[in-house]
């Protein structure tokens, strides 16, 4: 198998592709933590430039890459598939103390039925390995043929034994309908990170607005834990969007936390309400805006399905929000089972 070399400009940095594999799967295979977020072509957060090189999109033009930016040399790292030697320009995320990227095995020590399609999974590590992590991050659970599904980890770093992971069902989902159906199935895992640029910054003190949609609570969990159970002063305001209320599978834990918190607001938004509900309605986005008239001077996590990403950011700059503390996570279909979503959908028209 001939594999295609891959080097990041200014950098000293290497690694090559399989054939048929994205450049950021190859560059996350080596170690290297390069931005991205919905792994799908939706969200644009793993935009590069293409320096030298040519690349192919087997699955078309990606949405989250313009006309205008194509022209421009940019590619979607996490659809691009090198056809011959490249040379990119795309910035790795690293800090000082940040841990690098690991594999470890896992054991599936239980699981918790949250709601009726969500599960929550909690990992045992070997107690020999460390694994450090920020809160926000997520990991990838390795299947066969190097294929990964991904799942931001609810956990706080400081209490992250078990690992806790909240895994949604996919009808027809190749990893989560087993799992759902017998978790003892899937007892030995493999499991890659700590990835992604999603973490809470400790480097501002300005009130949070944090926004999920759905299993998107996951990374707020563990950043709000980090919050709480480090005594860190915060101002957080959640607000969280479902459907209906039995999806709302944290509600209780949340509303608690929301009458010990001083500085902590609680806000479920369900976009399909029964008529029993008294609580808020519609778009979880739009909730903001409903509270906020101005955005300026706020720290704004967002995480859920790229639609929700989408909206928020844009409407939430135009609230004055500072795009450079406005974080985003977006969560969306592994490339292998959108690629089935697709054909599925293509034989059903």
């Amino acid at each position: 198998m001939i594999r295609v070399r891959i080097s990041v400009a200014n950098s000293d940095r290497t690694f090559s592709a399989a054939p048929g594999q994205s450049v950021l799967d190859a560059a996350l295979q080596a170690g290297m933590n390069l931005p991205h977020s919905c792994k799908g072509g939706n969200c644009g957060a793993c935009r590069g430039r293409l320096l030298r090189g040519t690349v192919e999109y087997p699955h078309g033009p990606p949405l989250g890459l313009s006309p205008a930016e194509v022209g421009e040399g940019l590619i979607l790292l996490c659809q691009a598939r090198a056809t011959e030697e490249l040379l990119i320009d795309a910035v790795e995320i690293t800090a000082p103390g940040r841990a690098t990227i690991r594999r470890l095995p896992a054991r599936i020590e239980r699981t918790d039925l949250l709601a009726h399609d969500v599960l929550a999974l909690f990992l045992r590590l070997p107690a020999a390995e460390p694994f450090e992590f920020e809160p926000g991050q997520y990991l990838d659970v390795m299947l066969s043929g190097g294929r990964r599904r991904s799942f931001s980890i609810a956990s706080p770093p400081h209490q992250c034994r078990p690992l806790e992971l909240h895994v949604r069902r996919v009808v027809g989902g190749e990893w989560t309908e087993p799992l759902f159906a017998d978790p003892a199935r899937n007892t030995l895992l493999a499991i890659e990170g700590p990835l992604g640029g999603f973490v809470y910054r400790g480097d501002s003190d300005a009130p949070m607005v944090l926004v999920g949609g759905g299993t998107g609570l996951a990374p707020l969990k563990s950043i709000l834990r980090h919050v709480f159970e480090n005594d860190l002063d915060r101002e957080m305001t959640l607000y969280w969007g479902v459907r209906g209320e039995r999806d709302l599978y944290a509600h209780a834990e949340l509303a608690a936390w929301a009458r010990r918190q001083r500085k902590f607001r609680y806000r479920p938004v369900l976009s399909e309400a029964g008529s029993g509900w008294s609580g808020r309605r519609g778009w979880v986005h739009q909730s903001v805006l409903d509270d906020f008239d101005s955005l300026a001077g706020h720290d704004i996590y967002v995480s859920g399905p790229p639609a929700m990403i989408d909206a928020g950011l844009r409407e939430f700059q135009g609230r004055g929000a500072d795009p450079q503390r406005l974080f985003f996570d977006s969560f969306d279909y592994a490339p292998d089972a959108l690629e089935r979503h697709r054909r599925t959908a293509a034989t059903r028209d």
